[in-house]
Formats: structure tokens, sequence, C-alpha cells
């Protein structure tokens, strides 16, 4: 698996959104032609990024668009539940915790901490706020898969470290900052200003 680059993974996952959509419309095959030009690119970026995972689709027929997307859960790992701890619980934090894509694509938050006194104690739905100087204590006895770091960016280096110590092996950052993490922890950063002032640069052109 270490030659599927992140581009193969998130046009997966374009895949399966694009197949999601013709299932519910009641589309049954669909041909990399146009499963190509429902996801902005080649049918032969298409075909060369299912290969990697098996053959697929029958010539002159297309994909199954329910086979095929079946397929892709089961390759992205969506046929199984996903546990997750939010640290910050500011207006990004309490938006993330409420999507409901998340819990549709099995995704759960299991924890969520913050430093705000008038939080710390509270719950949402469910699930307490705790403080964040008990989370590694948390995340030790009842551990999660990924953690989602929602804090301003001079909190998130110290809730990195802390995920590392307590095992936590996927870590979703919002906090625009620079961050490291040993070999063995898979980081993945989301940073909204860059997408934005990506954005603004093209409509000045």
């Amino acid at each position: 698996m270490e030659k599927i680059s992140e581009f193969t993974v998130r046009r997966l996952s374009n895949y399966y959104r694009i197949l999601l959509d013709l299932e519910k419309r009641g589309i049954p095959t669909v041909s990399s032609a146009r499963l190509a030009e429902l996801g902005g690119i080649t049918s032969a970026q298409v075909r060369k990024d299912l290969s990697y995972f098996g053959n697929f689709g029958t010539r002159g027929l297309g994909y199954s668009v329910t086979e095929l997307k079946n397929a892709i859960v089961e390759i992205l790992g969506l046929n199984r539940q996903w546990t997750m701890a939010l640290f910050g619980a500011g207006s990004l934090g309490h938006a993330l915790f409420f999507h409901e894509g998340f819990r549709e694509d099995g995704f759960y938050f299991k924890h969520v901490f913050d430093v705000d006194p008038k939080k710390v104690g509270t719950k949402w739905n469910d699930v307490d706020i705790t403080h964040q100087r008990n989370a590694e204590e948390v995340l030790r006895r009842d551990p999660v898969h990924i953690a989602v770091v929602a804090t301003p960016p001079e909190a998130a280096t110290d809730i990195i470290e802390l995920l590392v110590r307590a095992g936590t092996k996927g870590i979703l950052n919002f906090a625009p900052t620079q961050l490291t993490v040993p070999d063995g922890v898979w980081l993945r950063n989301v940073n909204l200003a860059v997408a934005l002032e990506s954005l603004s640069f093209y409509l000045s052109m």
C-alpha cells in the first residue's frame, strides 16, 4: 500500500461521493469516461486509480454503481466505525461535532476537550466536555482512532505531543500552524485560510 499516493486516496473519496449520488438517482452503471467527467479528471486516471485495488467493471458496459461504491467503501475503511476526540469546543469545534456527514460515514465523536470553564462540565448531546488537562488520562483509559484539533494555533503543539504520548494514531488538524509527528502517526492539516487565499488569487487574476 506504500505506492498509493495521497492524491489517489482523495480521488477515491471523490469517486465514492459521485457514486453515492448516482445510486440515489437510480443510475445502475457508469463508464470510466462519465466518472472522469463528473470528477473533473481523465478516464485514464480513473482506471489507473482503481487498478491499484483490483479489477472493476466490464469492457463496453462500465462499472456497476453499487458494486463499485461498495468496493470503495471497503477500501476507504468506511464499512466500520471510527471513534474521535475533539479538542476545542469553540465555533469551529461546534460545527464539526454536529456535522451529520461524519456520522453517516461512520465517524463518531467520543470525547470533547476544552479549557473554557464555562464549557467544561457541560454536554454536547450525550458527550461530556472535559478539561483539556485531563485529556491524556482519558485517552489512555478510553482511546480513540482519530483526534480532531480545532484550537488556537498556540495550543496545537502541546495537544499533538499529548496525543502522541496517549497513542492516538490519526490526527486531523484545523489549527493554522506547522506541526510534525513521529513515524506511525498520520497527520492531516486542513487550513481554511490557505484555501480562501487560493480562491482570492484566482479571482484576482
